[in-house]
């Protein structure tokens, strides 16, 4: 080997150690993100930013000078996602209707495969959307402090250095974030397979039309968000409050309609949902939050927007069925 080969080698040694580094982190650096953010989009661009700070350090200094790459990464996706929080809220005052984040939809009912038990461990701890939803209340800080201990369960102290914060003020940023979820969304968590047949009751009256069944299963205080980017029917450019509101609308939809939907049951940021395909095409994202006893529903989240279900695919393997059709005795 000459000496400009061997010169070659060497500098390519680190930036393949710098980019299997990041790949190894990348499934978690998305889920902090997009858990303050709520955008797959600008996830995305937040991580590319992410990389191009990572890989221009590492070309400015040996890797083995950062003692704690997961955690350097993760400073650095977290504070490049508070820098873009200010471009995101605009774009949110002039979004017609109700804003809802963009939904993970799993590519089957049990989810993709894990290359490995770390990313088990990272996609184990998804945010609902409804969680999400109460989220989109918090202050900038206030949602990166709960996120990355709640959720991710990093110590106080270790998220004041990545804030530039005391750990007396992120831990008083923690209380007052935590304080408020609470008090918007209680601590429970319906089993899969009522959460499973409640989605199932809920979307064959939904799609049928059938009143009787919706006031049946919708609880008193019910309310319907549907996020179309402002392309659909007036009616859905504000939250619908009240059963029997809820149900008029979701019935009028339904006679509105026209063709046939597919309904295929996936997992959706963690939770057993239903995704509405017309053909091969996505139509509408449908999620349901239960009431504490599990009988009722008493959040319906609707994602309709285009934009936001470019990236979800039918899939073969999953269960699906026309709405009219009785569920198997399996659900």
């Amino acid at each position: 080997m000459t000496d400009d080969s061997a010169a070659t080698g060497r500098a390519a040694a680190p930036a393949q150690d710098a980019t299997r580094l990041f790949a190894d982190h990348r499934e978690l650096l998305f889920s902090v993100v997009y858990n303050m953010l709520g955008s797959v989009a600008d996830t995305e661009d937040v991580l590319q930013e992410t990389w191009l700070a990572w890989s221009g350090r590492n070309s400015r200094a040996p890797l083995a000078e950062i003692g704690n790459p997961r955690a350097y990464l993760v400073r650095v996706a977290v504070n490049r996602a508070l820098a873009r929080q200010a471009a995101v809220a605009s774009r949110r005052e002039t979004y017609l209707g109700p804003w809802l984040p963009e939904p993970l939809v799993a590519d089957a009912a049990t989810g993709p495969a894990p290359d490995t038990a770390d990313d088990h461990a990272v996609r184990a701890e998804s945010v609902s959307l409804a969680m999400l939803v109460v989220l989109e209340t918090l202050t900038p800080l206030e949602r990166a402090v709960f996120v990355l201990h709640e959720v991710f369960g990093y110590p106080h102290t270790e998220i004041a250095g990545m804030l530039d914060r005391s750990p007396a003020s992120v831990r008083q940023l923690s209380h007052r974030a935590r304080s408020h979820v609470r008090a918007r969304r209680p601590r429970y968590r319906a089993h899969p397979r009522v959460r499973r047949e409640a989605t199932e009751r809920f979307v064959a009256a939904a799609l049928g039309g059938d009143i009787a069944a919706l006031m049946e299963i919708l609880a008193p205080d019910v309310t319907v968000w549907i996020d179309s980017g402002g392309t659909g029917d007036a009616a859905g450019l504000r939250p619908v409050h009240g059963r029997e509101r809820a149900a008029r609308m979701m019935a009028g939809y339904a006679t509105r309609r026209t063709g046939d939907l597919a309904v295929r049951h996936r997992r959706v940021n963690g939770d057993d949902a239903a995704v509405l395909f017309s053909g091969d095409s996505p139509y509408a994202v449908m999620v349901m939050d239960l009431s504490p006893d599990g009988d009722q529903v008493s959040g319906v989240y609707i994602v309709t927007n285009s934009d936001k279900l470019a990236h979800v695919r039918p899939d073969e393997t999953d269960a699906s069925r026309r709405p009219d059709e009785e569920p198997d005795e399996d659900g």
